[in-house]
């Protein structure tokens, strides 16, 4: 397949829509069948829905439950310090916040390292692996009896989920069209909501446990961790053993299926399938403006993520309630999260647009926080749990959304693993940020820390709006340089391979 090569003929003349037929003629790799030796073979859309329904049954509940236990063991120390973990371990001043920011360090300086690994190696193989790592780490976490010690956990347990996030994406690909991406992501990371959900559920029995096996009635929060860590480890060795390689290599795949899996994806994902990593190619992605905007918009939205993923049983518990139903007053606003995150997921593949949801997101974000910093919280108790709900709906769609953007817009599988390698830990290790400005002395209001948080919010907004307008306005000026009206979805990838150089792209918006 020359993936370099221009037509010279109008693209739109040349190229059909793939949302309607395709055609698919002896495949490399794959065993030559009646299906895929050199006749052409029809695909009709019955055929791929069949084998679509087969990676969503098959693939999205493993992966949605392996993220579940990854959100679980990134977030549970939020859970632990409402019973008690600062005074159990002696926690002085801004210790808990410096263990709440180490963990962020080794995740941005490993996240490429691991995402290298997991192209080389595939991310079936490379994810169990971390998530049996991070399970351990969690397991250590109940054993842990100081400040040093809480801290060579955290450190640990950020190198080993470093890249989790940025493999699963890249791992989707593989399997998923572009317009089909959104939503199945969304799918998948919706479970990270539902884990706070579920954390906090957990969290509300857990902390009725009073038998005194650790040697004190305020060191049940030790049970949190012991019950998530050893969930992940469990799972990770089944998940070791199950997840394909590539679809290809599927057990769950007809021959057909396999051919049809490849075709889709050469069309509509990579311009070449399961290319080989080369570094220098991949490197190439940071000689794109483009690139540089959304590493910017990942920094903004970093802040509202973690701002809620770290200190939301803090923000619920200036309600006045107690430890307990603080913890299970964190449900709601997390399963809200999860559905809204859903709905834009939805609509925006239905609609084949990216930016304009990721730029609703901000919006939430930006009103929540706001809300929440403007009123007298405990004069107006139902409006700022409202406002608490906002807060969940911004931060889910953003992080999704725009990772399936620029996944959408790169061809190449190297420059993809590499961006998405890159740009999510520059959107957790805003940790650092949001670990530092929710101060103790700050409390109950966190003034400094809902402000903060809304300014980056509002920044995130107006540079995806900013994106998008240069999208729209690059697609136009391609459109008349070609003298042809084409969107990307009629372009097959291989011609998009090269990026933005080609004459022949367009901007999945």
């Amino acid at each position: 397949m020359d993936t370099k090569t221009s037509p010279e003929a109008p693209v739109a003349m040349e190229v059909p829509d793939h949302d309607k037929m395709a055609t698919v003629e002896g495949l490399p790799g794959l065993p030559q069948t009646a299906e895929t030796d050199n006749t052409p073979a029809v695909l009709d859309h019955k055929a791929e829905r069949a084998l679509v329904w087969k990676f969503d049954s098959r693939l999205l509940p493993v992966m949605a439950i392996m993220y579940l236990f990854n959100s679980l063991d990134k977030a549970n120390l939020g859970n632990a310090k409402t019973a008690g973990l600062e005074a159990s371990l002696g926690l002085a001043s801004n210790q808990y916040n410096i263990c709440l920011s180490v963990f962020f360090v080794p995740y941005v300086l490993t996240a490429p390292v691991l995402g290298i690994l997991g192209k080389k190696f595939g991310p079936s193989r490379v994810l169990p692996l971390m998530m049996f790592s991070f399970g351990s780490f969690t397991l250590l976490a109940a054993s842990v009896k100081n400040f040093g010690g809480l801290m060579a956990v955290r450190w640990f347990l950020g190198m080993s989920e470093s890249a989790f996030f940025p493999l699963v994406i890249y791992y989707q690909t593989m399997f998923y069209r572009r317009g089909e991406l959104a939503r199945r992501l969304a799918i998948f990371y919706a479970a990270s909501n539902i884990s706070y959900a579920f954390g906090g559920l957990l969290a509300f029995g857990v902390f009725h446990i009073h038998s005194g096996v650790f040697g004190g009635t305020n060191e049940n929060w030790r049970y949190l961790f012991l019950i998530e860590g050893a969930c992940s480890v469990l799972f990770s060795i089944f998940a070791y053993w199950y997840l394909p390689r590539t679809a290809a290599e599927a057990r769950f795949l007809t021959p057909a299926q396999k051919a049809l899996a490849y075709h889709r994806i050469a069309v509509d994902s990579s311009g070449v399938v399961d290319e080989p990593f080369v570094l220098r190619d991949a490197l190439r992605i940071f000689k794109e403006p483009t690139t540089w905007m959304i590493l910017a918009i990942e920094v903004c939205l970093g802040v509202p993520l973690q701002s809620v993923t770290l200190f939301l049983p803090q923000i619920i518990a200036r309600l006045g309630y107690g430890t307990v139903k603080t913890n299970l007053y964190t449900v709601a606003p997390n399963v809200s999260g999860a559905i809204v995150l859903l709905v834009l997921a939805f609509a925006s593949d239905y609609t084949r647009k990216r930016f304009p949801f990721v730029a609703a997101g901000f919006l939430f974000t930006f009103i929540g926080f706001v809300i929440y910093a403007a009123i007298d919280v405990e004069a107006d108790l139902h409006v700022a749990y409202f406002a608490s709900f906002m807060m969940t709906w911004g931060t889910s769609a953003p992080s999704v959304l725009l990772d399936v953007l620029y996944n959408n817009n790169i061809a190449n599988e190297n420059k993809r693993v590499m961006l998405t390698s890159v740009g999510v830990p520059a959107a957790n290790v805003m940790g650092l940020v949001s670990s530092n400005i929710f101060r103790s002395q700050d409390a109950p209001r966190y003034i400094p820390a809902l402000a903060t948080t809304a300014a980056f919010g509002g920044t995130g907004l107006v540079l995806t709006l900013m994106l998008g307008a240069y999208m729209i306005l690059d697609n136009k000026r391609r459109n008349r340089a070609q003298g042809v009206e084409v969107q990307a979805k009629d372009i097959p990838t291989e011609k998009l391979y090269e990026g933005p150089s080609s004459p022949d792209f367009r901007w999945f918006l």
